[in-house]
C-alpha cells in the first residue's frame, strides 16, 4: 500500500471537537460550570480518543497488517478495524476468552468481522501474557508480519496523539475529566494542557494499577512526567463492562437532563464520579470542569 493510499484525511475527522455547556443545578449549586468536549463527535466510525489514539498508530504501520488486542466488547478493536475497512489495510483482532469461539458473535465483535478483522480467541491466561515474547512470537507466527498495537491502543504514539485533546482546552476550562481504561488519553491529555489546568480520570476498571501505567507511558512518550493530573478510584461500578441500576438511573437522568445518548461503560461513569466530586466540594466555587465525552452508545440490535 502506498503513504497516499494511507492518507488518514481520507476519514474526515472533526476537529476540534465542540466544547458545549451543561447547565446542571447538581454543579452550578456549587458555582461550578459544567463543559461537555463532545469527542464521540470526531467520526462515526471511530468517536473520540480512540481516533486520536489510532492516527499515529496507523501512520506508522503505513498500511501494513494491524494486530490488536481486546476483549469481547472493545470500543478499540470495533474502532481499529472500521479504520481497516475506510483505509484498505488487513486487521487482527485477538480477544480474551476462549470461550466465545464457535459461538455466535456479540454485536460489536460482529462489527469487526463485518469490517473484515480476523478474530483470534484466546484463553485468558494467554491474554494476561499478551505482551511477553512467546505469545507475540506465537501470533506472528499464525498472521505473518504484523505492526502490533496494545490492547486500547495505548503506546507512546497513542499518548502524544492524545496531546492535540488538551492543547484544544488550553484556557478553557482548570480541570478536564475523562474515563480511563488503558491511560494513553490522560496521559496525553495531562501533557497538552496548558499552565494552570489540570487532568482528571476516573478509571473503569478495578485494580488500583493504572497509575504507574500512565507514568510509564508519559515516560516513554516524552522523556518524562508531563503536566498535572490525579485519578479517582470510585467509580468503577465493579469494573470493566459492569453497570448497577444506580448507574443506568443516574444515565437515564442525564440523558432527559441534556439531550446526550450517554454510553454506560466509560461515560456515565466519569459523568456520575463528576457529579459526586462536586457534591462533594472538589471543585472551587467559580470553576469550570469539562468532561470529555469519549464515545456514545452502540445502537439497539435490530
Amino acid at each position: 500500500m502506498t503513504d497516499e493510499a494511507l492518507d488518514l484525511s481520507r476519514l474526515q475527522p472533526a476537529l476540534p471537537s465542540p466544547l458545549q455547556p451543561a447547565e446542571d443545578e447538581r454543579f452550578a449549586r456549587h458555582g461550578v460550570t459544567l463543559l461537555l468536549k463532545r469527542d464521540d463527535l470526531i467520526h462515526p466510525d471511530l468517536p473520540g480518543n480512540k481516533w486520536r489514539k489510532l492516527a499515529p498508530n496507523l501512520r506508522a504501520a503505513a498500511g501494513r497488517t494491524v494486530l490488536t488486542f481486546g476483549g469481547a466488547y472493545s470500543n478499540h478493536l470495533r474502532a481499529t478495524a472500521a479504520a481497516g475497512r475506510l483505509l484498505g489495510f488487513p486487521t487482527v483482532g485477538v480477544v480474551r476468552g476462549d470461550e466465545l469461539a464457535g459461538r455466535p458473535l456479540n454485536p460489536s465483535l460482529a462489527r469487526c468481522a463485518a469490517d473484515g478483522m480476523r478474530l483470534h480467541f484466546v484463553d485468558r491466561p494467554t491474554y494476561r501474557a499478551k505482551a511477553s515474547p512467546d505469545v507475540l512470537d506465537g501470533l506472528l507466527s499464525l498472521f505473518g508480519e504484523c505492526v502490533v498495537i496494545p490492547e486500547g491502543g495505548s503506546n507512546a504514539l497513542a499518548a502524544q496523539g492524545c496531546t492535540e485533546l488538551g492543547r484544544e482546552l488550553r484556557g478553557r476550562t482548570g480541570t478536564v475529566a475523562v474515563a480511563c481504561g488503558t491511560g494513553g488519553t490522560l496521559a496525553g491529555l495531562a501533557a497538552g494542557l496548558g499552565a494552570g489546568q489540570r487532568a482528571l480520570g476516573v478509571p473503569v476498571l478495578r485494580g488500583g494499577f493504572l497509575g504507574a501505567t500512565v507514568e510509564d507511558l508519559q515516560r516513554e512518550a516524552f522523556g518524562a512526567p508531563a503536566g498535572r493530573w490525579s485519578l479517582d478510584e470510585r467509580f468503577h461500578f465493579g469494573g470493566y463492562a459492569r453497570t448497577t441500576p444506580e448507574l443506568h438511573a443516574f444515565a437515564d437522568d442525564f440523558e432527559d437532563r441534556h439531550g446526550l445518548a450517554v454510553e454506560r461503560l466509560y461515560v456515565a461513569k466519569l459523568l456520575y464520579g463528576l457529579t459526586v466530586l462536586a457534591g462533594e466540594g472538589a471543585f472551587a466555587p467559580g470553576s469550570t470542569v469539562t468532561a470529555v465525552v469519549t464515545g456514545r452508545p452502540e445502537p439497539e440490535p435490530s
